[in-house]
């Protein structure tokens, strides 16, 4: 991207900032300039310290907070963990045993209440480390709005309802972004995400086994981490060709018909969305500006604020 180029881009996205925030006044880019002016600096430290030592925490973050704005809306309630008297979402099967991450909220929660006790939610942190994840590895940024407040309650129900499964056909995600405000373009550039991170055996495993669209030398290769029955967690990288880097060759992967995901290909397979797929891999620049807009229209998806929810002292618990 073009210094000009670049110029532009983030003016446009303050821009999105402010429309969006006026449309929501509550949520504001200048939040905790005077609570808390060195939050970002705080969340940016941390997610760096985070990435340096596991590249994958940024792929991770992401999907924690889609996960969460996915349920009930952007209000940290993913990160409450259950106890006898209260069920969450931890353990609801988008999220048991893949959704990960929560340590380092802990940590950037520890180090931002040492500065600025009580004043910043944890789902404003959740939001701001998801954004730095992506930066770090080479995507976009975006200004957040801030100013979210915390659940006090969770939905295990919903999170197995409301999250898009990697079995999902077109019309489908479709139809479960649009239930969130998120429009079929939102749906295809947010799968973008999926330039990072890994995904287990167990849910790519029919598509390389039994889909016809699939390139053979690509299903062949993943078969030697995936078999046909055992190995349910192995990993594999969701893009093959820089699964460390924030790109667009997640979209040259679904062209070529090796998106690793079911409902990864299906964005590419004759359907509404193949030509919006076919310009993000060949226009890096216009997939980080759009993703980046999807970003913060999903990150101002039902936020609480005002004097709803409260601000948790540890995002793992209520107060």
């Amino acid at each position: 991207m073009t210094p000009l180029l670049r110029t532009h881009f983030f003016v446009a996205l303050s821009i999105l900032s402010l429309l969006t925030c006026s449309n929501n006044a509550q949520l504001s880019t200048n939040f905790y300039d005077k609570t808390c002016p060195d939050l970002q600096t705080i969340v940016r430290n941390a997610m760096t310290q985070a990435i340096n030592g596991e590249v994958r925490l940024g792929a991770s973050l992401l999907r924690l907070f889609f996960h969460d704005c996915f349920v009930n809306g952007c209000d940290a309630s993913i990160l409450l963990d259950d106890t006898a008297n209260f069920v969450g979402e931890k353990n609801a099967l988008p999220n048991q045993n893949s959704a990960r991450g929560y340590e380092v909220i802990d940590t950037i929660k520890t180090n931002v209440e040492a500065v600025c006790n009580g004043t910043v939610s944890c789902a404003d942190i959740l939001a701001l480390a998801a954004r730095d994840g992506v930066a770090l590895l080479g995507g976009p940024s975006w200004e957040v709005a801030l100013g979210r407040r915390d659940a006090r309650t969770a939905s295990q129900s919903d999170a197995n309802n409301q999250i898009p499964s990697p079995f999902s056909d077109l019309a489908t995600l479709t139809f479960m972004f649009a239930a969130k405000g998120l429009s079929a373009r939102d749906l295809t550039v947010l799968s973008g995400s999926h330039t990072i991170g890994k995904a287990q055996c167990q849910f790519f495993r029919t598509r390389i086994y039994n889909e016809t669209n699939i390139d053979t030398n690509f299903a062949t290769s993943k078969r030697a981490t995936c078999p046909a029955s055992g190995g349910d967690t192995n990993l594999s990288p969701l893009e093959s060709l820089t699964p460390n880097s924030f790109d667009n060759n997640y979209y040259t992967e679904l062209v070529a018909n090796r998106g690793l995901l079911h409902s990864d290909q299906v964005l590419f397979n004759g359907g509404s969305q193949d030509a919006l797929v076919r310009t993000y891999s060949t226009n890096n620049a216009a997939f980080f500006s759009d993703f980046a807009a999807a970003m913060v229209k999903m990150s101002n998806i039902s936020p609480l604020t005002g004097t709803s929810g409260e601000i948790r002292k540890n995002c793992r618990v209520v107060n």
